[in-house]
């Protein structure tokens, strides 16, 4: 491809948003490696002439992160300082005729599901032989695995399936051919992705086949830990818990965005489960799978929220202490059920509930993490920061849960190998330990 430029074409590709997003940017750099392309991921260094931005849309700030990282870009662009610069994924997607209008320095937009035609753009071919054959962006040894694109939930908030249309499953044949080759790379952990993991198989082969995905995936030679992330509660498939307790190469560990706990919210949230429905589910989970570190995530301020909404959803949390949990704040999102439904809840209310929400889950997880000390955990390191080694156990994903930190100075562990800590000291969400 020809430029104004004299340098050689050299591509660096920025991610934003979920870790969906980050697959596709790995898919699409292996593509453009594929058709001798030099490409960086993230490179704030880089000397690239081309820019491709994978924007998020899914809520406000992810919104205006995107929009501020495109204009940073188009600075560039007009600054001389890129050649070509192109915008992909969610926020594209969704507004991309507003987009073109508002920042015409972009050279195109591109959804979700057109990686050819961005790559056509670029005069690259599209390698369906490259299937499977991803090369990531995270540490070497743990990748992320989406088995599906899309959903078909009707969550009143949500506007992913505006973005990323229909659930539609991948082959577990293709699945099982990616993990060996990411396992020959040296992944010892299979992070599974989807928006709805549950769903998995329905469309594919008329009924739910996450287990039959997972053995087929436990079986893989090289690969110790796959995490579930993402299950929806309602219709939840409980053979998933058999797997789990089955195969040790299956976490004990279950991602469960349950959203809220008040049941007109629930309603109103169009969530297809009760309080009582879901209370009933996590029972059977912590019986089936002893220890099981369950991860979720609330919304606050939706719609029609009131005081008393909040406190059921404060009780609940109380009641049934999660290892994990993460909490949004609602945005008005047009197109979706929720955007007919008045805005009622001002943003400092919003801000304050989600405050009083982590600050309860904080007591939660203190109390939870000095229960550990003196216990023995089989933890995998992923780096080393200051003086200490910085690692995971099986009850914390990458990027979002606790971490547990060994002083370097009197313990020795290699980066992306498993070792046996002691745990010595708790703090709110960080564990401190030393080799057993």
């Amino acid at each position: 491809m020809r430029t104004k430029s004299l340098r050689p074409d050299k591509v660096n590709v920025i991610t934003l948003g979920c870790s969906k997003n980050l697959v596709d940017s790995e898919n699409l750099i292996t593509q453009l490696r594929a058709n001798d392309y030099e490409v960086n991921h993230e490179r704030d260094d880089d000397d690239a002439n081309i820019v491709i931005i994978n924007t998020c849309g899914f809520i406000d700030l992810a919104k205006q992160e995107s929009i501020d990282t495109i204009l940073e870009h188009a600075e560039l662009k007009k600054a001389g300082q890129i050649d070509k610069l192109y915008v992909t994924g969610c926020l594209s997607q969704r507004y991309k005729d507003d987009l073109e209008v508002e920042i015409p320095e972009v050279d195109a937009f591109f959804g979700t599901l057109e990686m050819p035609a961005l790559l056509a753009r670029l005069q690259a071919d599209y390698r369906h032989e490259l299937l499977g054959e991803r090369q990531i962006t995270t540490l070497s040894h743990y990748a992320y695995l989406k088995i599906s694109e899309g959903c078909n939930r009707t969550c009143s908030f949500c506007a992913i399936p505006l973005m990323r249309g229909q659930h539609v499953s991948r082959p577990v044949e293709e699945l099982v051919a990616e993990a060996k080759n990411l396992a020959r790379r040296g992944v010892k952990e299979l992070l599974l992705i989807a928006q709805e993991l549950t769903y998995y198989g329905l469309d594919l082969y008329k009924k739910r086949e996450l287990p039959r995905l997972l053995h087929a995936l436990a079986d893989v030679e090289g690969i110790d830990w796959i995490r579930l992330h993402y299950a929806y509660p309602s219709r939840f498939p409980l053979e998933i818990l058999d797997v789990m307790a089955e195969r040790p190469e299956i976490c004990n560990y279950l991602d469960l965005p349950l959203q809220h706990a008040s049941d007109p919210v629930l309603d109103l949230m169009r969530r297809q489960i009760s309080r009582a429905e879901t209370e009933d589910l996590l029972a059977k989970i912590r019986e089936k799978v002893p220890g099981i570190a369950l991860r979720t995530t609330f919304l606050v301020g939706h719609p029609g929220e009131t005081e008393r909404d909040f406190e059921q959803l404060l009780d609940f949390v109380r009641q049934q202490e999660f290892e994990r949990v993460g909490v949004f704040q609602y945005s008005h999102e047009e197109s979706t059920r929720a955007y007919e439904l008045p805005d009622d809840v001002p943003a400092e209310r919003k801000a304050e509930r989600a405050q009083r929400l982590m600050e309860l889950q904080q007591e939660i997880s203190l109390r939870k993490n000095e229960a550990k000390v003196g216990q023995v955990y089989k933890t995998l390191f992923d780096r080393k920061e200051g003086k200490y080694f910085v690692g995971r156990t099986e009850a914390d994903s990458p990027e979002v849960d606790n971490e547990v930190l060994v002083e370097a100075k009197k313990n020795y562990v290699r980066i992306g190998d498993f070792a046996q800590i002691r745990i010595t000291r708790a703090e709110e969400f960080d564990l401190y330990g030393e080799l057993a």
